[in-house]
Order: C-alpha cells, then structure tokens, then sequence
C-alpha cells in the first residue's frame, strides 16, 4: 500500500523571489499534492479520496524545509555502464541522496561525448540527466566537433576540457555560428602556466610543501575569455570554476561579465585551513589560500558568479592510492554537499534560505539555460531538508562508489529525509515520530 505524509508546519520554498512559508504539506507517494497554512482534517480527506488508497501518517516537521531539488550545472562520468569509479546508476542515487534532481554532465568520458550517438545516455531513477556536448573532436582542440548535430541531438550546449582551447579555434567555432543562442562552457585555465602545480601560489601553500600553480594560469586565459566574449556578444559563453580572488576581481570589473560557476569545494576549504591528511587536496583548478575563498564567498553571496557546481570527478580505489601528485585530480560530494553548505553558508554566516537554493538550483537552471525548478501541486519536484538530523558519512550512507570522497567517516547534522525524485525505500523518515492514521 502506498504512503500518505501529512508534514506539520514545514518550512515550504516555493521558488525564486519567495522566502520560506510555514504551512502544512501532504505528500502521497512521492507526489506533492497540496500545502496551506493549516490543512484541516476535511481538506485531507478530500485530497486523498482522489487518490489510490494509502496508510496516512502525520509528523511534525517543525524547522525542516520543503523546497525545490538542487541542479548540478557540470560534473564528469567516464564510464556510464560499466564505470568502476562511477556508474550512472550510483551517480543517480548519489545524487538524489543529497538533493540533486538534475546533473548536467561534461562531454569527458571512455569515449569522448562529441557526436550524436554518444549522446544518448538515459538516466535511472527520477534523475533528470543534461549532457554538454563537445566544442572538439576527442576533446583535443584540434578539430571542431559537429555542433549542430550534437546540438540537435538534445545537448545542453557546448563544452570544452578542463583548459581554455586556442583562441583561433574558439573564434573558427563562434563564427561558424552553428551554436546559436546555446551555451559555450570554458574553463578560464591554461596548463601551460600551472607548472604541473597542485595549489594556489599562496603563503598558506608555501607550508604545505606541495607544487604551486601560479594565478596567471587562471587570470591569463580569463582575460582571453572576457576579451572574445566583448567581441561576440552574441556567444553565450558561460565560465567554469572560478578559484582565485584575482578572477573575481577581473569578474567584477567586466562590463558583462559571462555568467560563472564556481566548484563547492572551493567554498569550504583552502590551503590555510584544510588538514594535511584530509582528502581535497587535488583539484582542478588548485585548491586556493583563504582569501581566495572568502573572494569566492562575497562573489556568490553578491551574485557576480551565478552557480554552484559539484564537478563530480570520481575514482576508484585503485587509484585513490596513488601518491598525491600522481593521481588524477577531482573530487565526489553529491551526497555531502548541501549539508555543508548549510553549515557554513546558512548557519555560519546567517544567508538565507532561499540565497542558497539561488545559488545550487535556480542559479544554475539559468546557467544551462533549462526550466527553474519550483514546487507545483501534485509534482514529485520536491525534497525534504532536515537542517538538524545528525548522520555519519561513510560506505553506510553514501550512495557513490567513488573513492575520493571528503570528509570519510564524519559526522555530519544536516540530511535531505526524502524526495520526489528518490525511491522511498531510501528515505530517511524512519526514525521521525508521528502518529499513523487508519486509511480513508
């Protein structure tokens, strides 16, 4: 028989420009099917009578939030079926477990995303999945991509590898003119200049004793981006980790600046505060100093970078035990993510609630340029926040089979109890109180 949840007095965000609302919602099945200040006895028995029976159970849900599922605007899967890292099977459950309704992967993949055929992944579960396609064949910035048959293949827009290409094919590409009024995604990094460094050339770094990646290999190819997005205003040019305070800088002081996303890791830690046994270290771009990541912090909390992305980057247990400067870098936390951001964002420095659903659902909507996510009558679009449940991160509880996650064996307060889009076998209302009530 199915479920019936009558949630007393939850906080409900409905969508952007709407604060939080304390109402009662009733949920049957994974289907929202209505909410009001004060649901009275009537009015559920009158919604739920048009619905398949279902065993009616009521919780108090004072201080949760009802709201909108989060969107990952680029993360990266190599291996969908088969994937030792990462499957999309486990990805989809990952990425339900912590909120994320929609994930938009990156072209980088066993093969190359770059051609129709390669763009027809089917997501499992209630994950709505978005695949960029590729700005060049094999993601070698030697020859284009065919854009246009990709583009009507169904892919989100277009996108680069983790480096910027060469500006003369970036310009062959523009004037082409086959990606239209669709999003181009680059990364503002040049190799070049990093020096096969793995942080941020910061003082912080300097006591760390790991190779440094100096600024100008982020700043330079940024100047490059800004430069050809003023002489293409037509390009929807869309930046991909911003990670230094010196780009936010260069941000700012753009007359239209592109839109940007910044790495959630990028929010939470840096070469001063991290430990040194901790994972994290090796990212791409470098991990920075803290005052790159308080930059970072004052350009999403002012809305000069638009979204937070994930950029899964999974592996497997093999190499995840590779010396630190040999392995590939990148890091998983779909499960993670939002609990702490919560921690720091909204009870660390007061944000309000809907700041964050701005910057990790309705911000990077935009950025991909897809419907925003709201909450609708009778829609399983929703999820179910605790700000307070207290959980362990650990083989338990995440969902991922990636190796490279932070935080191994933490315990962490703030979990999302259920979801539209997740198996209700999953949820983690089991341990909530509240009486059950007979079926209608």
């Amino acid at each position: 028989m199915l479920h019936a949840l009558l949630l007393r007095q939850v906080d409900l965000l409905e969508g952007p420009g709407t604060a939080p609302q304390r109402v009662d919602a009733l949920l049957h099945g994974q289907r929202l099917l209505l909410w009001a200040p004060r649901l009275t006895p009537e009015q559920v028995e009158t919604a739920l009578a048009l619905q398949p029976p279902a065993q009616l159970r009521e919780l108090r849900a004072d201080g949760w939030l009802l709201a909108p599922p989060l969107v990952d605007p680029h993360s990266v899967l190599e291996e969908p079926l088969l994937g030792r890292a990462e499957t999309l099977a486990s990805l989809a459950a990952a990425a339900a477990s912590g909120g994320y309704g929609t994930v938009a992967l990156l072209p980088w993949a066993r093969p190359w995303r770059d051609r129709p055929e390669r763009l027809q992944l089917t997501a499992a579960g209630g994950l709505r999945l978005e695949l960029w396609g590729s700005f060049s064949l094999e993601g070698e910035e030697r020859e284009l991509a065919p854009h246009a048959d990709q583009l009507e293949a169904g892919a989100v827009g277009l996108a680069g590898g983790d480096a910027l290409p060469p500006l003369a094919a970036l310009e062959r590409g523009l004037r082409l003119g086959e990606i239209g009024e669709r999003p181009l995604l680059l990364a503002p990094r040049d190799p070049a200049f990093s020096q096969q460094g793995v942080l941020r050339e910061r003082v912080e770094a300097l006591r760390v004793g790991l190779p440094l990646d100096p600024v100008l290999s982020e700043t330079l190819p940024l100047q490059s981006v800004l430069t050809l997005a003023d002489a293409h205003p037509q390009a929807r040019i869309r930046l991909m980790n911003l990670s230094t305070a010196e780009a936010v800088a260069m941000l700012r002081r753009a007359a239209a600046p592109p839109p940007a996303s910044v790495c959630w890791w990028h929010l939470l830690a840096d070469s001063g505060s991290l430990n040194p046994a901790a994972e994290g270290w090796r990212m791409i771009p470098s991990l920075g100093g803290p005052a790159d990541r308080e930059a970072l912090l004052e350009a999403v909390a002012e809305g000069v970078i638009d979204a937070v992305a994930i950029h899964h980057q999974p592996l497997d247990a093999e190499e995840q035990v590779l010396p630190l400067d040999q392995r590939r870098a990148g890091l998983a936390g779909h499960g993670l993510a939002l609990s702490l951001l919560w921690r720091d964002l909204v009870q660390g420095y007061g944000w309000p609630v809907e700041r964050l659903w701005q910057l990790l659902s309705w911000g990077p909507s935009r950025f991909l340029e897809r419907p925003i996510e709201t909450l609708s009558p009778g829609g399983d679009r929703w999820l179910l926040f605790d700000p307070e449940h207290a959980w362990t991160w650990g083989p338990r509880t995440c969902r991922s089979l990636a190796a490279n996650q932070p935080f191994w064996q933490y315990e962490v307060r703030g979990a999302v109890l259920a979801s539209g889009f997740s198996d209700p076998a999953c949820w983690r209302l089991a341990a909530a109180t509240g009486p059950e009530i007979p079926p209608h």
